[in-house]
This record gives C-alpha cells, structure tokens and sequence, in this order.
C-alpha cells in the first residue's frame, strides 16, 4: 500500500499529468472501458444493491459518461490559464489565475452508487492531472472487483489504484500523507476523515448524509408531486444520501396526498418481493436498523419484509412524536414519514433541528412560499416541485454544508476541486515605477493613496 502510494509521488514529480494529452488520453481511455464493461457493471450492481439494468444505467453508469464527456469536451479550456483584471498600483503587468493539480489523490467512495460516486469524482481527479489511489466500499464487493478490474485495465497503479479492504484498510491510508482527500459517505465518519486530513493540512471534499426533507405546501399539485417523490424516496430502495427522507404537508391536504402516494407506490413498486426494478437493502445491519425504525411508529402502508433476500416493502409511516429516531437520524431506506403542520412557521424548527440538510424539496404553486423557503433555511441543493434530479447535471455543482458536507463537484467544479488555482502577477521588466521604494516623500505618499482608490 505504502509503496504504490511513494510510486504515485514518484510519478506526479515526473510531471507527466501535467500535460494536456495525457490527460485527455486517460479520460477517454476509462470512457471507453466503461462503455466496453457495461453488462459487466450493471451484473455487479444486481448482485451488490438488486439494481436494474435500466436504474444502474440512469443512476450510475450513464451519469459517470456523461461527466466524462464534460471532462473531455472541457479540459482544454479548464486547464488555461484565466486573465484577471490587474490594479493600477501593479502597472505595467499582467494578472491571472494558473489552475495545477494537488498531486496525491484519496477517493474514499461509498456502497450505494458504488459506481457513479468513485468514477465521477475519478474523473474530475484525472482532469485536474492528479494520481489517484481509490478505496471503494467492502459493503459493494462486486462492485469493487469491477472498479478494480477497469481501473487496472486503465491505467498504472503508480497513476491510478484501487486498495479494497475494510474499515481498518481504511484507517492506515488515511494515516498517510495526501495532497487532497475526497469522501463519500456519513457524517460521523466524515469527521475522522476531516481529524485525520487536519493532521497534515490536507484540503477535503466531504460529500456526507442528512436528513433531507420535503415539503407540500398546499398550492402544490399533489398527484404529480406524490408521483415524484416516490421515485426519489424508493429509487436504489431509498438508499441515496439525496433521497426525500421525510414529509412536512399541510394538514388541510395530508390525507389526501397519502391517497395519491399509495396509488404510485403500487404502480412504481408492486409485489416488492418480486419486482426487478425494485433494490434490495445492502445487508442485515441495515435491514434490522430499518425494521427497528418501525417499531416505534404507526404504519399507514407496507412494512412487509423478508429478511432472506433482504427486502422491505415501501413503507409509509405517520409521526406525530418528533422525539421518535426516525426523525432524528438518516432513514436512508424506504421508510417514508408523514408530518402534519397547521402552518410554514412550525417545520423551521424541526429542518433547524435536524442541521443543514444536504438537500431540501418543496412542492408548491406558490411563488411567495418559494421565496420564503430558499431565504430562510440553510442546506446544501435541491429541487422546486421534483426530488433528486439536481444531482444529475455538470452545469450545477453537488454538496452539502455543514453537517452534511464540504465542498461540491460535478462538471467544472469537479475540475475545480482538484485542482489549486496559482494567481500569478507577471511584471514588464522595461518600467519600474519608483513611488513604492524607500526613503518615502509626501509626493509618494500622494502617488501611492491616488494609485491605492
């Protein structure tokens, strides 16, 4: 482990992934071998989470190709230098910023979208022209081997690696010394990530959890918006740090909202125990945490279970107790809470309670409550009468703040985030304007206030 991290050092410093075509070539070449290992990927995703073909594509393969497009199309125009105004004082001379990568790279990836959330902030790595060492979750071992297996077809392991091993495997890289960590995953690992890079000034990205809420005000057109939130809510079986992971609605219009949420989860999702295109949870610690949520609530739909193949039926509860557990730590499941408000004043207190979720959704047709809500609460993205699908574009960037994360990516950003913009002043050697020297005079003192305005 040690030695392909001194190999990766070694081969930074060689300063072969500064170069244009060499980053360019390394992009493609990881496009191409995942469009060529498709099947391959999507049969790891069935065995690893129960992903369909067509879910693993939308939500994981297709969104890694699209990023790498964006790299690709991009790279030259990200790696350029940008010219920037430069102050009269500084006259004659030219101002920009110069973007170069950090060097050394750790990419700590999650279970969920093993996938999209290794590859993705993969590629922004590559296009900023840093090596990268990637240690993907033992939860996803199928999915691992796969990463391992096109990351070895790619590339040199003293460019880019893949370490798989468990927590402890973990723990030793992070005792090593990087040039910029990036994490996936949940909030209190996320804080021995961001002790650990403290302890050599390591820059992160941590891309954490939350309890993310959705609201239906009740100008809100409740079929459609009910229809929405169960594909964001069971989409992956309800395991996305994204997914709406509670309700707030207007208890004018609550019962009739929970009519239209059963309605689609019996089109989306029927016979749960059977249907493809319906996920698994990853395994029986988080099956049991999940039935153990159950036990303090009151079901209004589903709940039905199997532990054999690891399957829970999406579940709608009712919560009146804001005390309960469920409303105090990620579900990350499908279990979908319903809370009545009698007006917008009383959620404030429980989204404030619950820290900067990392992303929030409101249903409405009112402009007014639109306003009110994005000017008054904190958290990181989100959508306006949809869930989850801000997520999936390169023009927007993706994280959290706070509690549920720092730093985002995606597109540019992804270039951004590895990479350490240099601003550089580059001076005329033919003028050297004399004011700014000693023995200063009050004429210099007059030049040096009129230039400083």
């Amino acid at each position: 482990m040690l030695s392909i991290l001194e190999k990766q050092r070694v081969f930074f410093k060689s300063g072969k992934t500064i170069n244009y075509q060499f980053r360019l070539s390394a992009l493609k070449k990881l496009r191409e071998t995942i469009i060529n290992e498709q099947s391959t990927i999507i049969k790891a995703l069935q065995l690893d989470l129960n992903k369909s073909e067509t879910e693993s594509y939308m939500t994981e393969i297709g969104l890694v190709i699209s990023d790498l497009n964006y790299q690709i199309k991009h790279l030259k125009k990200n790696m350029k230098n940008k010219m920037v105004k430069t102050p009269l004082a500084q006259f004659k001379s030219k101002s920009f910023t110069s973007p170069y990568p950090y060097g050394n790279v750790l990419i700590i990836s999650p279970w969920n979208y093993p996938i999209l959330l290794t590859l993705e902030p993969l590629a922004g790595a590559i296009a900023a022209g840093n090596t990268v060492i990637i240690k993907p979750s033992e939860d996803s071992p199928n999915c691992s081997k796969i990463i391992k297996e096109i990351i070895s077809n790619c590339f040199p392991n003293e460019y880019v690696a893949v370490i798989e091993g468990d927590y402890k495997v973990a723990s030793s890289l992070l005792k090593e010394k990087w040039d910029y960590i990036f994490f996936t995953g949940s909030t209190n690992i996320g804080k021995i990530v961001y002790q650990a890079a403290s302890q050599n000034l390591t820059p992160v990205t941590l891309e954490l959890g939350g309890k993310s809420p959705v609201i239906v005000e009740k100008t809100a057109k409740l079929d459609l918006a009910a229809k929405r939130i169960v594909f964001g809510k069971f989409i992956n079986c309800g395991q996305t740090c994204v997914a709406p992971d509670y309700v707030l609605i207007d208890a004018e219009i609550k019962d009739k909202f929970i009519e239209y949420l059963i309605k689609y989860i019996k089109i989306l999702y029927p016979n749960y125990l059977t249907n493809t295109d319906y996920g698994k949870i990853i395994n029986e610690k988080h099956f049991y945490r999940l039935l153990n949520y159950l036990n303090e609530v009151s079901i209004i739909y589903g709940g039905q279970n199997n532990v054999d193949n690891l399957k829970l039926e999406p579940t709608i509860v009712e919560v009146t107790n804001l005390d309960k557990k469920i409303m105090s730590e990620e579900i990350f499941g499908p279990i979908l809470p319903i809370y009545a408000y009698q007006n917008l004043n009383e959620i404030y207190d429980l989204i404030v309670k619950n820290s900067e979720p990392l992303a929030l959704y409101l249903f409405t047709e009112n402009k007014a409550v639109q306003s009110e809500i994005l000017n008054n609460i904190q958290f990181g993205g989100g959508c306006i009468n949809d869930t989850i699908i801000h997520l999936a574009t390169n023009n927007l960037g993706f994280g959290g703040v706070g509690k549920s994360g720092i730093g985002s990516y995606h597109g540019k950003l992804s270039f951004k985030t590895f990479s350490h913009y240099r601003s550089i002043v580059k001076k005329t050697t033919y003028l050297d304007l004399p004011f700014r020297y000693t023995p200063y005079t009050k004429l210099k003192n007059k030049l040096i206030k009129l230039f400083l305005k």
